[in-house]
Parts: C-alpha cells; sequence; structure tokens
C-alpha cells in the first residue's frame, strides 16, 4: 500500500505548534511548540520555545528550541542543533 505524502509527513511530525501560546517579538508573532515524539531529551508533551514558523524548526534530527528561546525570520535550527534559555 502507498502511503501518501501527506500522510507520511504528519507521521514523522516530531512537533506542533501551539497557536494558543503566542508572542510578539519585533513585529513577529511566534507560537510555542510542543513535543509529539520522544527524541534527544525531549520528551512527548514537552513545551519548547517559540517560531515563527515550521520553517524555522526541522523535523528532523533531535534539532529542538528550548525553555524561552526564540527563533524567527530566515533562522533555521536543525540536525542536533539545539537553541535554549533567552536566546
Amino acid at each position: 500500500m502507498r502511503l501518501k505524502l501527506r500522510e507520511y509527513k504528519m507521521q514523522n511530525k516530531k512537533y506542533r505548534i501551539d497557536y494558543t501560546q503566542k508572542i510578539e517579538e519585533f513585529e513577529r508573532t511566534l507560537y510555542r511548540i510542543v513535543a509529539l515524539a520522544d527524541f534527544g531529551n525531549v520528551t512527548t508533551g514537552d513545551q519548547g520555545g517559540y517560531i515563527e514558523s515550521e520553517k524555522n524548526l526541522s523535523p528532523y534530527g533531535n534539532a529542538w528550541v528550548y525553555d524561552n528561546a526564540r527563533v524567527y525570520g530566515n533562522a533555521r535550527v536543525g540536525d542536533n542543533a539545539v537553541v535554549h534559555d533567552n536566546a
């Protein structure tokens, strides 16, 4: 049975964006992320930091935005990189 691309992407998501938790940063709206799977030091349900869009955080590897860290604009966290504290 062939898996549709959309179904494949949904099965491999490691986080979701919580649009109810948002902050403003330099006239940009950033949203809290929540882990959907265990990976690296992250457990399912953990709340992460803030991103502007899914373009800012890779769905692959152990990349994560912790605490109150903020990633937006053209910034991208990928592979096994992490951003934490108030960065």
